[in-house]
Formats: structure tokens, C-alpha cells, sequence
């Protein structure tokens, strides 16, 4: 199984037209406003001496934040524009990073095989997924978990949905951040909100806790207000 050539497309053009500025992309957050707060979520029901693979790593700037909490931290991506990011902006190579893709399941096998058990963090990638994978990407979760592994898994929610639509409809149009994520024909928080829990469960995993938070973005509102993105959160083990 494999993306479709639109997407992968899309996400190889907007990460070769991004800087290696941090927080030039619109997810781009500090790792004190996401990874540290999410760690602190999954930590405790997690083996501290498992490594962890950050899916959808985009630019690496969690996974280096991972690698100081986990023995091992591996970041992983559809766009290998995206892992050359990454590996500019790991000078001190705490992490390493690999592109392969969700849906590629002998990929997904290859790496658990290599890794053993595993935790796993994702950061709102069910949720711009195209709908046929999004029951691939779960999986790809639970096969790398293992039966040790834990999953913190953060998803956008329909209230996120209404806020990006809301900053695009700015008289002067989307900020510009976000504005590049749309002409890149990428399309975020396009998962119903009962899709994500449902894709889980039907993955083979167990939802160990879960809870309502936000997702800081590097934009803002027309008002100056910072766009911070309505989201769920779920910790995951095997079932």
C-alpha cells in the first residue's frame, strides 16, 4: 500500500519551500509547549527504558526533545525533504531520523524488527491523513508498539476545524504560515472527531487515558491572539 502521488506531492513541496528557521512552519512549536507537556502525560505509564519513534517528525524539533526523556529517539517522515530538515537541524545528533512512510506496512515491519517494542509519539497526523490511510497510519502504531510499548497519541478535533476556517476568513485572508499549508493542498483537521478513537480501537489498541487539549501553533489571529488548535490526546497500549 502506498500514498497517493498528490500527497506525497504535497508534502515534499511545502518541506522543500520551508527555511530551516524554527517555527517556520506552522506546527513548528516549541518542544515546551507540546513534547514536554505530552511526556509528562505518558511517562508515567511508560517503560523509560524503551526507545520512542516520533511519527510524522516533519523537521525533527520534538524528536530532539525525545531523545533527552528515551534511551533512543527516531524520527520518521513521508517527505524526505522533511528528513533533511531534520538532520541540518540535529547538530549535536541526538536523534535520528529516517523517511518512510505510515502505510507502508514492510517498511513498518522493517523498523519494529529493527527497534523491538517501542513507544510512540504522533502529533496530529490521523487527522491530515488522506481517509483511506488513516486506518493504515493506527496500525502502524500498534505494530510498533509491540506489547510493551506505549503510545501518546494528540489529534485536532472539529473546534479546530472552525478556528482554521475562521483565521482564513480574516479580511486580509489566512496568516501567512497558514496560507502555505493551503496552497500546498494540504488539509488539516479533516478527521471527525469519533474517526480517531474508533481507528485506534480497530488497530488492536487500548486506550489507557485520554483528555481535551490544544495544539500551539507558530501563527496568530488577525487580533494577535495565537492560534492554538482544539485537539484530544489518548495514551495507548496494546490491547
Amino acid at each position: 500500500m502506498s500514498v497517493s502521488e498528490r500527497y506525497r506531492d504535497s508534502w515534499e513541496s511545502y518541506w522543500r519551500e520551508t527555511s530551516d528557521a524554527p517555527g517556520e512552519a506552522i506546527w513548528d512549536s516549541d518542544p515546551s509547549l507540546t513534547a514536554v507537556p505530552h511526556c509528562e502525560i505518558l511517562l508515567p505509564h511508560a517503560d523509560p527504558a524503551l526507545p520512542v519513534v516520533d511519527l510524522g517528525c516533519g523537521n525533527g524539533t520534538q524528536t530532539r526533545y525525545l531523545a533527552t526523556r528515551f534511551p533512543r529517539a527516531v524520527g520518521v517522515d513521508l517527505s524526505h525533504a522533511a528528513i533533511e530538515h531534520a538532520w541540518r537541524a540535529d547538530t549535536e545528533k541526538v536523534a535520528e531520523f529516517e523517511q518512510l512512510s505510515l502505510v507502508d506496512h514492510e517498511a513498518v515491519r522493517a523498523l519494529s524488527a529493527r527497534l523491538g517494542d517501542t513507544h510512540v509519539y504522533m502529533r496530529a497526523v490521523i487527522h491530515q491523513s488522506e481517509p483511506r490511510d488513516r486506518p493504515a497510519v493506527a496500525g502502524a502504531v500498534a505494530a510498533l508498539l509491540g506489547t510493551r510499548g506505549r503510545a501518546f497519541v494528540v489529534e485536532l478535533t472539529s473546534g479546530s476545524k472552525e478556528l482554521l476556517q475562521r483565521a482564513a476568513a480574516s479580511p486580509g485572508g489566512p496568516p501567512a504560515k497558514l496560507r502555505r499549508v493551503f496552497d500546498h493542498g494540504l488539509k488539516p483537521a479533516g478527521a471527525a472527531d469519533d474517526e480517531v478513537p474508533r481507528l485506534l480501537g480497530e488497530a488492536g489498541l487500548r486506550i489507557i487515558d485520554s483528555g481535551d487539549t490544544t495544539l500551539p501553533q507558530t501563527e496568530h489571529l488577525a487580533d494577535g491572539t495565537r492560534i492554538d488548535l482544539p485537539a484530544r490526546w489518548f495514551v495507548l497500549g496494546a490491547a
